[in-house]
């Protein structure tokens, strides 16, 4: 039997199986697993002391010595043998305890080590056990015995198949807990011992929660808990407990930190004992981190947020020390810092609601604490500027505290966040306005609303009730300080009065809330100082008695009045009005001022936010969009202005494809972009309003509809008209709504033209959809008003009358490769096409009767049958109005009295001009300027005719001539068709009645036929087309000959909108004529360089459809397109932007045409300033992403070198040198290698500058073929050359110094003597 047991040595020994001794070792290997252990197990079953027994403490140790090898189901009969005999001694300990012999109790010392060093030793040997399915004898009952006779029943009697170290540990821990009720002291009276027994015992506990697995069981925890909590707070193992917390943040990672910050905090309350928590808050505020670790700094950042989430006292104790993490190298600890002081602002916020006598010191920490977070936000991490945004959220969520002052800093940081270069920070500070809009302290006003006119307006008014009282107040103490000083008012009468008109103006000047604390506000402004004042250090906010205009007003200052001026009465009546004025009264006046105020800052910091925040709209960051598309609806609810101009912008996300549910990080749901948008619309404008009958409803509906028109562009109407279509095919848009809008549309009321136009172009929207449910049923109805009088009066109106026509062919979009044309065609004789006759050739005269004209020429290609028969009355109609009614050569009075317009519902500028019954018509030359039309001077030839009548025969001619051209494709297409059906149905015939030989024979013979009818049909088409469509001359050669009339148009013409239209025909011609116009397509370019913003944008668009198609060849001329990438108007950068990176997906484009591009960048008459030429060439570069190509560029810059003598061009070389990654170790040799061609130009600053930031990049590779010698070797002699160059080109100053002074001698006429005397001191 053992007498002794080192019990600190043998554990320190089993932590290495491999290496620990177990005595007769050999011979166990001989035997089964389950002999040796049933005879141990029955021996501890009938004594729990027999562990003393070495034989019986050798089997044990062998089998948790060889773990992994011995089957589970042996393991847990182990640890049930394990388990019963030291509960069994555990109790025969505890009675002997309460006995008092000290002999017979510390005899219990042995086997209770013995027990625990096996324990402690399987919750290590654990990890390796599998567990298994072998049957073996369960662990008998203990017998009665010495220390055995209560020994538990139940431990280790069970019995299962398949055995599991999960399923055990509630009771083993449990087990552990009892053990820990002991009396420690009284056994082991030595404190080693007892803390080697004590670290025994409780080593299960931490090896299980060291294990993520374990963890996640609520009864695991929270036994694993207590455990150590009962450790630490009865046996001082306060120590072990630290150094554990401390040593599995450090080394087992981040899923230590929740479970060690809630047992602190389980031991911190429900034990009371905070100093452990303490000391590991110290021990960690006293670490240093460094940056290049991450793994480390973000346990220990987790584990500090939980704990201080958890326990924000322990946190508020230890943050003077905590706080000096703020600069640690590791941005996670940084972070944490954040969310401790945002933790604790919260806190601390529900101790302001307590009355007391520390409520100004809590207002202290509270205000330092803000500037700390605050403080952070210049942070070079975009990490933690994220987390700063997203802290102060939270802290907005605190209710009945709403920190006024820091809730302005807050706005004023996150609008200058918004155009931060992280979109993360940009998505946070988005989210952190959102809330702030939510949960802003302004809603004791107009309903919580926020706009701009009613609050300024109350501010106002305020102000001027305040003035009135001050200024009652000063003419008092004016005349009250007149009589007093009577007697010195000859001595110093100056004096006095500048005294009073400084102080005055003082009193003015400083009318802030310090001011006003002066006053009297004090204690009211000490117990807001959290956030009272918003005009301390904000000099850019507007003061309390400034104007509008921000410009502050000095008070008048009027000259004192002598006392035989005064009016006693009236000082009398003043005095009494003051008396009525009670001081409560005032301070309620000043703080409502103040409010005002503070809302009016607050209602300014959003408007400027929306102006950046409508640019996020259009960013590739899904996240950020969908903040953004939040925000508006928000601003839109609380009425901010300038948000209805986000809320049309966001129409266009309509068109992004992305539509799918993601899930973040923390579980939340985030919907597609498209499907958020539709969503805020449904939100704004559709959902129901609560107490509002439903015929309002649907009024309130269809007016939200038709409001989204107004003044809406053509690109806006075409997002909204893809979002009613969507709407409209998920049955959104009830009956009942399109109803109301037919019946605003047909109205015989005069109602303002917007509402008529709007609601017909919100039906032609939905008809896209339904267009059999919504405009078949009305076709009448849009004959008689869009086409009938209303049309007459209203061109617009019939205009888009004409478009919601054309929808009755519905969306059925053309399959690819398919002929099949599901387009309805009316006959040429149905009432449309009468009334659209009608309606085009009514003599008019204003400028909108060309879109009407093009819609109607659109809708009768769109739903004729032969379009062109109507479109042949229709020319020859106008062409006989121009001709047959000739103009007289001399002016008539007509030219010189116009009568106005009758607009309908007297809306001058939404009505169209009709001719009068009585024959008085705008004149020509009125008609002729706004149709921007010149005029040409009459002559008295014959052959005048009507400009503006010509106009339209000219523009409807064109447009023809364009519709007729597709509806040729759309007949070949329709006799393709045709020829398909037939040849299929000949084609069944004939496989019916032939082999299958005979079949495969004629099947590939009808597909040779179908093939020659397909190119037959093609050209016969192509033929017509060229030879009949300008009657006697050919299409080609006419255009060839007359395009050159476009290129000299684009060239003279001073008319912007000309210039624009001439690139744009010049477009079309290209797309037919391609070869025309490649062959001039240098002349295109050079609308690249006018002057106007119009046709520069015009000419860049045309040409990316050209490029990008491949309608014209690239030679060299890229350079221009890249001028256009740092131009000054935004939108001509973001489609230049947009064509580079849509040519950048056609192979090797950039590439190789970058030479073409540095070269007019840098050179020539059209170079561009240093500046801007490197901002571009660092986004050109962007695209150059094959290691290969930037080699070969590396290459070809460095003996481009060679070829220039301008130092410019040397620093532009040497900077797109520097844009190189020079990733691999063949772009740092071409390098080297090119030596030879630059070493002459190091002695430029910029060019050695840039050939240093690409020594630091090479540098900066990580491969493992980096050549670091070469680069030493490089970089000495880059040093050695520019030296060498510096010293020449000093020379070279010299010797050109002295022959400029030698010339200029010689010029003054010195003669031979002063050359001689030149030449002798060169």
């Amino acid at each position: 039997m053992l007498e002794s047991f080192d019990l600190q040595t043998e554990l320190s020994a089993c932590a290495q199986p491999d290496t620990y001794d177990v005595p007769h070792e050999d011979e166990f290997a001989n035997k089964e697993t389950n002999e040796l252990l049933e005879a141990a197990v029955e021996a501890v079953a009938e004594n729990s002391d027999s562990i003393r027994d070495e034989e019986i403490l050798d089997v044990y140790r062998y089998l948790l010595k060889n773990a992994a090898t011995t089957p589970g189901v042996v393991m847990g009969k182990l640890l049930d043998s394990i388990s019963s005999g030291l509960k069994a001694e555990l109790e025969a300990t505890v009675r002997d305890v309460e006995s008092g012999e000290q002999e017979v109790y510390m005899s219990h010392k042995l086997p209770l080590e013995l027990y625990a060093f096996l324990l402690a030793w399987f919750a290590k040997a654990s990890e390796k056990v599998k567990s298994g399915d072998d049957d073996g004898p369960v662990a008998p009952k203990p017998k009665r015995g010495r220390g055995g006779r209560t020994a538990s029943r139940n431990v280790g009697a069970k019995r299962t198949e398949t055995w599991s170290w999960q399923s055990q540990i509630p009771d083993t821990l449990n087990l552990i807990l009892k053990v820990l009720k002991l009396q420690t002291q009284r056994i082991w009276t030595n404190t080693p011992d007892k803390n080697s027994f004590l670290t025994a015992i409780t080593r299960p506990a931490y090896a299980v929660s060291e294990t993520p697995q374990f963890m996640k069981s609520a009864e695991i925890r929270n036994a694993v808990y207590e455990v150590l909590c009962i450790a630490v707070k009865s046996h001082g193992q306060a120590m072990a407990l630290t150094i554990h917390v401390t040593q599995s943040l450090q080394f087992m990672g981040e899923h230590m930190a929740e479970p060690m910050a809630e047992c602190l905090y389980r031991l911190s309350t429900k034990y009371d004992h905070s100093q452990t928590g303490d000391e590991v808050l110290r021990e960690i505020a006293g670490r240093t981190f460094t940056g290049q670790d991450t793994k480390t700094p973000r346990a220990f950042a987790t584990f500090l947020v939980t704990y201080a989430e958890l326990y924000p006292r322990a946190a508020h104790r230890q943050l003077a020390l905590l706080i000096n993490q703020q600069d640690s190298d590791a941005y996670p600890l940084r972070q944490a810092i954040i969310e401790i002081l945002g933790c604790l602002i919260r806190e601390l916020s529900q101790a302001l609601e307590d009355e007391g006598d520390d409520k100004k010191k809590t207002q202290n920490e509270i205000v330092g604490m803000f500037e700390q977070i605050i403080d952070r936000i210049l942070d070079n991490n975009s990490y933690v500027r994220t987390k700063i945004f997203a802290v102060l959220a939270r802290i907005c969520d605190i209710p009945n505290v709403k920190f006024p002052k820091q809730r302005l800093k807050m706005t004023s940081l996150a609008v200058m966040a918004l155009e931060d270069k992280s979109s993360t920070v940009r998505k946070s500070a988005l989210s952190l306005l959102i809330k702030l809009l939510q949960t802003h302290p302004y809603g004791h006003a107009y309903g919580g609303l926020l706009q701009r006119e009613d609050w300024t307006k109350d501010y106002e008014e305020v102000q001027k009730q305040l003035q009135k009282v001050e200024s009652l107040g000063d003419a008092v103490a004016n005349a009250e300080d007149e009589t007093q000083n009577e007697t010195q008012e000859d001595e110093q009468p100056k004096k006095k009065k500048n005294d009073r008109k400084s102080k005055k103006q003082r009193s003015d000047a400083d009318m802030d809330i310090d001011g006003e604390e002066a006053e009297g506000e004090g204690e009211a402004d000490e117990e807001d100082d959290v956030g009272g004042d918003t005009e301390e250090d904000e000099p850019d906010q507007m003061s309390v008695d400034e104007d509008e205009d921000g410009e502050r007003r000095p008070r008048k200052q009027k000259l004192q009045p002598r006392k035989s001026q005064i009016n006693v009465e009236a000082i009398t009546q003043e005095q009494e009005a003051l008396a009525h004025m009670e001081h409560a009264d005032l301070m309620k006046m000043k703080l409502r001022k103040k409010y005002c105020k503070e809302a009016i800052n607050f209602i300014h910091q959003m408007e400027m936010a929306i102006e950046v925040i409508v640019k996020l709209l259009g960013s590739k960051n899904k996240f950020e969009v969908l903040e953004a598309i939040d925000f508006f609806k928000a601003a839109h609810e609380y009425k901010i202005t300038g948000s209805q101009e986000g809320i049309r912008k966001m129409l266009h996300l309509i068109w992004t494809k992305d539509n799918n549910t993601t899930t973040t990080e923390d579980g939340k749901e985030l919907k597609g972009i498209r499907q958020k948008l539709l969503e805020c619309y449904k939100i704004l404008y559709f959902d129901p309003v609560e107490d509002l009958e439903p015929r309002a409803q649907i009024s309130r509906i269809a007016k939200n509809l038709i409001e989204r028109t107004y003044e809406a562009t053509l690109a806006e109407l075409t997002s909204l008209e893809e979002m009613m279509r969507i709407m409209m095919e998920e049955n959104y848009i009830h009956r009942d709504i399109i109803a109301k809008l037919w019946q605003i549309y047909s109205v015989p009321q005069r109602i303002p033209a917007e509402q008529r136009r709007g609601s017909i172009i919100i039906l032609g929207m939905l008809g896209i959809a339904k267009p059999l449910d919504v405009l078949d049923p009305q076709i009448d109805l849009m004959l008689k008003v869009g086409l009938g009088k209303q049309g007459k009066l209203d061109l617009t109106l019939a205009r888009y009358t004409c478009v919601a026509l054309q929808r009755l062919n519905g969306s059925a979009k053309k399959v690819k490769g398919s002929l099949e044309d599901k387009t309805k065609r009316l006959p040429m004789d149905h009432p449309v096409f009468k009334k659209l006759l009608s309606t085009v050739v009514h003599t008019c005269r204003s400028v909108d009767w060309f879109g009407l004209a093009e819609q109607v020429i659109n809708t009768v290609y769109a739903l004729g049958e032969h379009p062109d028969e109507f479109c042949n009355t229709l020319i020859k109609q106008l062409a006989e109005r121009v001709w047959n009614n000739p103009r007289s050569a001399k002016p008539d009075q007509s030219q010189t009295q116009t009568e106005p317009s009758q607009p309908e519902g007297g809306q001058g500028d939404d009505a169209m001009d009709e001719d009068q019954p009585n024959g008085t018509q705008i004149s020509d030359q009125m008609a002729t300027q706004a149709s921007g039309i010149s005029v040409a001077p009459r002559t008295q030839s014959d052959d005048v005719a009507d400009c503006f009548e010509l106009s339209q025969l000219l523009f409807v001619v064109g447009h023809v001539a364009i519709k007729q051209l597709v509806f040729l494709e759309l007949v070949e297409r329709e006799w393709k068709r045709q020829k398909e059906v037939k040849e299929a149905a000949e084609k069944a015939a004939a496989g019916a009645t032939a082999g299958k030989d005979a079949k495969d024979k004629q099947a590939d013979e009808l597909d040779q036929v179908a093939g020659n009818a397909e190119d037959e049909i093609g050209d016969q088409i192509a033929a017509i087309r060229e030879t009949e469509m300008l009657g006697d001359n050919s299409l080609s050669t006419f255009t060839d000959k007359h395009h050159r009339l476009l290129f000299k148009i684009l060239e003279t013409s001073k008319d912007p909108n000309i210039r624009a239209n001439s690139v744009i025909a010049l477009g079309d011609v290209a797309v037919s004529f391609n070869t025309i116009i490649d062959e001039n397509s240098g002349d295109l370019y050079k609308g690249l360089l006018d002057a106007d913003p119009r046709v520069k944008k015009t000419t860049l668009m045309v040409l990316t459809h050209l490029i990008l198609n491949g309608m014209i060849k690239v030679k060299g001329q890229l350079g221009e397109m890249a001028k256009c990438v740092e131009d000054e108007d935004v939108r001509i950068q973001d489609l230049a932007k947009l064509f580079f990176s849509e040519l950048a997906t056609k192979e090797n484009a950039i590439y190789n045409n970058l030479p073409d591009i540095i070269s007019h960048l840098s050179s020539g008459v059209n170079a561009t300033d240093e500046e801007k030429f490197e901002s571009t060439m660092k986004y050109i570069f962007t695209f150059i992403e094959k290691e290969k190509q930037a080699e070969a560029i590396v290459e070809k810059l460095c003996q481009r070198f060679r070829l220039t003598e301008e130092p410019r061009q040397w620093r532009d070389i040497a900077f797109c040198l520097s844009l190189l990654p020079f990733k691999s170790e063949r772009s740092v040799k071409k390098l080297i290698e090119g030596l030879q061609f630059y070493r002459d130009k190091l002695h430029e600053p910029k060019v050695f500058e840039r050939f240093q930031q690409i020594l630091d990049k090479a540098r900066q590779n990580k491969s493992k073929d980096k050549p670091d010698a070469e680069l030493d070797e490089f970089e000495k002699i880059l040093e050695e050359n520019r030296a060498q160059g510096e010293e020449d080109q000093a020379l070279q100053n010299r010797v050109a110094k002295k022959a400029k002074k030698r010339a200029k001698a010689a010029g003054r006429g010195r003669g031979k003597k002063a050359a001689a005397a030149a030449e002798e001191e060169e």
